[in-house]
């Protein structure tokens, strides 16, 4: 069964990288729209989590809110599947604009361990075609659960002479090996770790679980931090790379100041591209002791 459910999978990514740019960005709109009308698992998700980030809207806010969110997931599904299909070089050619491009390359010249910053917010399947261009990093991520969908992400992930580490054990000490002999690494912060590995830290108009591994690769020196974004341009023709060196507090030793830090960048672009962030991920399964579940 998960080898029919994996071919399906990669049926279906096949058929919508076939589909002209516009028609997959409608169309993904359009599921996006069916997730917010229908009872399904990703509108249930995406209120409860609106809803504790915005107090401060009502409930018609919240409403508009989160049928634009859900449309948002919609095109970054369909804008996905062709990233992993296409050739990288098809993927970059929807790079309209890049902001910061010198703290990249200021990083990259300055010898130390580079750590990519980024959440699932805007394309970051096209984020990691851009940042292997440029370098040769790790990229760290976790596993689908169907195989030939992960088969096919570590295929497409490597294609610009990068390597893939699975969030293992394995995977972190690779990681760790890469930024301490200077090269470069990519990390999604945003996942939830588990409480050994986290902290819970302001997020928007809440707290969340936020892990400690970046910025503990940044306090132990001889690393720099960089964010990396590409968010879809509103007429829809392509995307904004924009990068960010890390601020000073990221590299704090006290890690309830450098996480406190991350947290806080990543929450700015959340407030100023709240569309286009992964609402439906469970991002708060945890919450500090004494307070109620939100799922």
């Amino acid at each position: 069964m998960e080898r029919f459910k994996g071919a399906l999978m990669i049926a279906f990514l096949r058929l919508f990288a076939l589909l002209p740019w516009p028609l997959v960005q409608r169309l993904g709109g359009f599921i996006g729209w069916c997730m917010w009308k229908l009872p399904t698992r990703a509108s249930k998700v995406t209120r409860i989590n609106l809803a504790h980030c915005f107090p401060e809207l009502d409930a018609a806010g919240l409403e508009r809110l989160s049928r634009e969110c859900l449309r948002g997931i919609g095109k970054t599904l369909t804008e996905s599947a062709c990233a992993w299909i296409w050739s990288p070089q098809r993927s970059l050619r929807l790079v309209r604009e890049v902001e910061g491009m010198d703290v990249l390359q200021e990083a990259l010249a300055s010898g130390d361990g580079v750590v990519g910053i980024t959440s699932h917010l805007g394309n970051w399947e096209l984020l990691n075609h851009f940042y292997c261009s440029h370098a040769k990093p790790i990229i760290f991520y976790r596993p689908p659960k169907l195989k030939a969908v992960d088969d096919l992400l570590k295929r497409q992930r490597v294609q610009l002479g990068n390597r893939v580490a699975p969030s293992t054990p394995e995977g972190i000490i690779s990681v760790i090996k890469e930024v301490r002999r200077g090269g470069a690494v990519g990390i999604p912060a945003d996942p939830e770790p588990s409480r050994s590995a986290g902290l819970f830290v302001p997020f928007l108009g809440t707290t969340a679980l936020t892990s400690k591994f970046v910025p503990s690769l940044l306090a132990r020196g001889k690393a720099r931090g960089v964010f990396f974004h590409a968010v879809r341009l509103a007429d829809g023709s392509g995307y904004k790379v924009i990068l960010e060196a890390a601020p000073a507090a990221m590299y704090d030793p006290d890690p309830e100041v450098s996480v406190a830090a991350m947290s806080e960048v990543l929450a700015g672009y959340v407030r100023r591209y709240p569309t286009q962030y992964m609402w439906s991920m469970k991002r708060f399964k945890n919450r500090p002791d004494g307070e109620e579940k939100w799922y």
